[in-house]
């Protein structure tokens, strides 16, 4: 298990000199909690995985997004230096894998991943080669899906700012929500007990002082409330 150790620490070191800042390199709790962090990964030495040195780690932690089918997996790590490995060893060692890494492969990606899968694996690349590049459209995928859910919020927000009626919408730095029924705009602020209130406003300004006319669980639970008040008549404001 020496390799993995070694492999374990030089992360712990890279990712904590890559930031542009190095000021932090000389803070005390910085240091204490990078200490920590090597005598964990040290201490792993004694590891109940004894199948695994640290070039199958490498891999198998580099696949852990990619839906990289068990089997063809597991025949891959065993081109590599170390006893066999059946499938239940490497569900489980990625499964813990999962856990100690805070990384998961998510489902409304599998069909992606194995799209570009199954279409190397018919040109023949191998399988390291197949991950690299997964994790690379991957990121490139979530960027795109981040932009996409940008611009729609950026067509929410000015449609709630020109006044148009729309769903419950959080403008970029707000910590509530407003949405516009039959031309009356509501707000939900946070209130204790990570419950809401309702207030009815007249603009779209976190500051701005209103009456509450209810406090909710969420936005779900206001939005039943508002298809009764925001019919209801009102006071001119």
């Amino acid at each position: 298990m020496e390799d993995d150790r070694i492999y374990g620490v030089q992360r712990l070191l890279a990712d904590y000199v890559r930031s542009p800042s190095l000021r932090h390199i000389r803070d005390p709790l910085y240091l204490r909690k990078l200490a920590r962090e090597i005598v964990k990964t040290v201490d792993r030495g004694n590891s109940i995985w004894t199948k695994w040195d640290g070039q199958r780690e490498v891999l198998l932690r580099e696949a852990l997004r990619c839906w990289v089918p068990t089997s063809d997996l597991r025949d891959a790590l065993n081109l590599l230096p170390g006893p066999k490995l059946t499938n239940t060893d490497v569900e489980q060692r990625r499964l813990q894998m999962e856990e100690d890494e805070n990384e998961f492969a998510f489902e409304e990606q599998q069909e992606f991943c194995l799209d570009i899968y199954k279409r190397e694996r018919e040109q023949g690349t191998e399988l390291a080669a197949i991950v690299g590049l997964i994790e690379q459209e991957l990121i490139e995928l979530e960027e795109r899906e981040r932009l996409h859910r940008e611009q729609e919020r950026l067509a929410r927000e000015q449609k709630l700012l020109g006044g148009a009626d729309i769903g419950w919408t959080q403008l970029a730095g707000s910590k509530c929500w407003y949405c516009r029924i039959n031309g009356r705009t509501f707000r939900l602020e946070p209130a204790p007990n990570k419950r809401w209130h309702l207030s009815r406003v007249n603009s779209v300004d976190d500051s701005s002082k209103a009456d509450v006319l209810g406090t909710y669980g969420g936005r779900a639970d206001a939005s039943k409330a508002l298809k009764d008040l925001a019919y209801m008549p009102e006071p001119r404001w």
